[in-house]
């Protein structure tokens, strides 16, 4: 397993690099360990979990880790996201006022891949030059504008002075970068988007980050972009949030 992802899992989800890696589900008190991925501006998180290397990584506050210690101290990762499952989690953390709030696969990249960039101009934005683009919902996916997790690195492909699709990446933690992606309508299915987030990710490797792409499972536009750029589904994570949201 990828060195750079242990060390990030442990500090999202309060163990220990060998705790990620071996084969045992694990349940810690949550704390807010200054490596963490922050993906909320109020970072209030009740529960977490991934699901790595076929197991279970669970943390958050004590009454619900002593919960799921109790209820999947035996349980696989592999068929974790299920409904049934994701039933038995939702209805828990209701009595606490709150609810799951995204469940999604991740994916990695460990290495850079050729691409054929021929027939677009390719425009490079560096952080500050992102800033042009806040408010322009052509590009909500690509940039977030949050405190937490700065927009770091835009790539966009032009033609005839048209962008027809922006790809960009966050700084989520110090040593992983997301990346996400927007193409134009009319240009969708075009192979744009496999374009811009493999010379993203290739980017970003060249500066010694980890880049990781996430998506909906539902998604599947989206999982072949991140599989054309070369990028394998590596963790999937479930955050709660409050009910009333």
């Amino acid at each position: 397993m990828n060195s750079i992802l242990c060390r990030q899992l442990s500090e999202d989800l309060c163990c220990t690099v060998e705790e990620v890696s071996d084969k045992n589900n694990h349940f810690t008190v949550y704390e807010k360990r200054d490596g963490r991925r922050v993906y909320r501006e109020k970072d209030d998180v009740f529960l977490k979990i991934a699901v790595v290397n076929s197991k279970l990584l669970f943390s958050g506050k004590r009454d619900i880790i002593d919960w799921c210690r109790e209820t999947f101290a035996e349980t696989g990762g592999e068929w974790f996201f299920e409904a049934r499952y994701m039933r038995m989690i939702d209805d828990k953390l209701r009595e606490y006022g709150r609810c799951i709030g995204s469940a999604h696969p991740f994916y990695i990249s460990e290495t850079p891949s050729y691409v054929d960039t021929s027939g677009y101009e390719i425009r490079r934005y560096e952080q500050d030059d992102i800033k042009q683009f806040r408010g322009d919902d052509r590009y909500k996916e690509a940039y977030g504008f949050c405190e937490t997790a700065p927009d770091m690195l835009g790539i966009a492909a032009v033609r005839d002075g048209e962008i027809l699709g922006m790809a960009g990446a966050s700084r989520d933690s110090r040593i992983m970068w997301q990346i996400g992606i927007d193409v134009a309508k009319d240009n969708r299915s075009s192979g744009i988007g496999t374009m811009l987030v493999t010379l993203l990710k290739n980017e970003i490797i060249s500066r010694g980050i980890l880049p990781f792409y996430g998506t909906a499972a539902s998604h599947l536009a989206s999982q072949r972009v991140a599989l054309g750029a070369g990028f394998l589904p590596t963790w999937l994570e479930l955050y709660d949030s409050d009910i009333q949201q």
